[in-house]
């Protein structure tokens, strides 16, 4: 089984959608292996998005991550679920996302757009060892 890291933003919880996204992903056939909500502070969320440094949207992300607290969980599925993931979650930008998707039908803006996925199964690795042992 492939798995994957999701993780509900501070819009989504502010909003309660926890349980509206966590359906979803129950009803696309997905296997909640590990789950919890954290409180990122500035520094954490600087460390998880290090990926980006440097790019001009970095420090407004952190801010927004560290901002509430978020929930992450660890998805299993069959083949390649980082893929899976974020077909069900849709593209970055919510008004680009395909209709039905989580994005497409949650997301407030670019930067409040619910969900954080991971996108590739390397990457995935490397997330999910950030928040779980």
């Amino acid at each position: 089984m492939g798995q994957s890291l999701l993780i509900i933003k501070p819009d989504a919880v502010e909003r309660n959608l926890i349980g509206e996204i966590i359906s979803r992903l129950e009803k696309a056939r997905f296997i909640i292996a590990a789950l919890k909500m954290v409180r990122l502070n500035y520094n954490e969320a600087s460390k998880f998005y290090a990926v980006h440094k440097g790019k001009p949207f970095v420090d407004e992300l952190c801010k927004f991550m560290s901002s509430g607290p978020i929930v992450v969980m660890v998805l299993k599925s069959e083949g390649d679920t980082a893929a899976k993931v974020r077909e069900l979650i849709g593209a970055t930008d919510p008004q680009k996302a395909a209709a039905g998707t989580i994005r497409h039908d949650l997301a407030v803006s670019l930067t409040k757009n619910s969900v954080h996925a991971s996108d590739s199964p390397q990457n995935a690795e490397q997330e999910i060892s950030f928040f779980f042992s």
